[in-house]
């Protein structure tokens, strides 16, 4: 195992019927801007929950922030709390709106002249940021549990992430409960994005991580089980479905799984290309690439598909090639299943399409990606051919 450092300051507080324990967690003289994506949070009565539960403190709301957040809406924001004197952040929303936050916290703070160069250096110039609090209600990224973001530059096209220690949330509400009244789709982007989050920290090579495999194989296993039952009864909520679902989507991406391991993270590259040129959702973006990016990494990825082949997938007999094979059609198929396609025709893209993504990856300098920076644009333009 590497050396490294874990480090993660952010309080869950987990379980349904616990809003009212904002009044706790913020503190009393905080003049706070809650930020929200569309109107769910406000027809459903989350909005208002929030509202209550911050009492005479000072507040208002932004909304607007979009899936795949804005850069350009992230700076409106950031005017608000100038103008307002806004000194505490609450993120109500799902991954898009916390990255939102994670940013806006720093942008307000910064004193270039461009907030884009956060992005930019992805995170190495955040030196400080507003405090953050987080209300999930849709898990998938993880974001509630860690320092990372993305963010698009809608007019430059460019989507990149960022991550800094100083825009940890200081607190997360995880009540699952509040997935109650997602779409189908939302669901299933989630099991996706917590799945490919894992995967991306495991199907590396081995340096004896053996604790940590078997922490992402556990969560491989219960998003494998509960993926498709709840989306087989999505109207039909099992609280214990959704509770696992949104505790694994936290643990995929808190740094535990990661800590002393090699990390891909390429086909999340890839994947943000797809969403900045086409506007694919984020998980479906990831479930374009991964089959298709472990196939043709399969030599360097050998020990530990066959591993991720027996121990999640249980296929012990046959040769090897054909166990890993078997183990990434089994991936293939989880995400189909889910009604998440994993071919670039499905979203009625070509080699066109190649040709784009492989041109923005080049532009945006991504051109030795993967674990062992081997993923070079041929290797992209031949991975995505093969996702055709």
């Amino acid at each position: 195992m590497r050396n490294f450092d874990f480090y993660n300051p952010t309080r869950i507080v987990f379980g349904q019927g616990r809003m009212a324990e904002i009044d706790r967690l913020v503190p009393a003289a905080a003049r706070v801007l809650i930020l929200v994506g569309g109107a769910s949070a406000e027809k459903h009565g989350t909005l208002a929950a929030v509202r209550q539960a911050l009492g005479a403190r000072v507040h208002a709301t932004f909304a607007g922030i979009e899936p795949n957040p804005h850069y350009e809406t992230a700076l409106q924001a950031v005017a608000q709390i100038r103008a307002g004197g806004f000194d505490y952040l609450l993120a109500l929303g799902g991954g898009s709106v916390i990255d939102a936050a994670k940013f806006i916290a720093a942008a307000e703070l910064y004193d270039g002249a461009e907030p884009w160069e956060l992005v930019r250096q992805r995170g190495r110039s955040i030196t400080r940021a507003l405090p953050l609090g987080a209300v999930l209600t849709l898990p998938a990224t993880g974001s509630e549990m860690n320092d990372g973001g993305v963010l698009t530059h809608h007019a430059r096209g460019h989507k990149l992430s960022f991550s800094s220690p100083h825009c940890f949330p200081q607190w997360a509400l995880l009540d699952p409960s509040l997935t109650y009244t997602l779409p189908p789709r939302q669901l299933a982007n989630g099991v996706v994005d917590a799945f490919v989050h894992t995967t991306e920290q495991y199907l590396t090579y081995p340096v004896g991580g053996g604790l940590q495999d078997r922490f992402a194989e556990g969560l491989l296993l219960e998003l494998i089980d509960i993926g498709p039952r709840i989306l087989a009864a999505p109207a039909q909520p099992d609280y214990a479905d959704r509770a696992n679902l949104m505790w694994a989507a936290s643990w995929a991406l808190n740094g535990l799984i990661g800590a002393g391991v090699p990390q891909d993270w390429a086909t999340h590259v890839i994947g943000h290309e797809f969403t900045a040129l086409y506007g694919i959702d984020h998980g479906r973006s990831l479930a374009l690439v991964l089959p298709a990016l472990l196939h043709e990494r399969r030599a360097p990825k050998r020990a530990k598909l066959l591993q991720y082949a027996q121990r999640v997938w249980g296929l012990t007999s046959g040769d090897e090639e054909a166990r890993i094979d078997a183990a990434i059609a089994r991936t293939r198929d989880f995400f189909e299943g889910l009604g998440v396609p994993t071919r670039l025709s499905a979203y009625g893209l070509g080699a066109e399409a190649v040709d784009a993504v492989v041109a923005n990856l080049q532009a945006h300098g991504m051109v030795q990606l993967g674990e062992q920076r081997e993923i070079t644009p041929e290797v992209v333009r031949r991975i995505l051919l093969a996702a055709l």
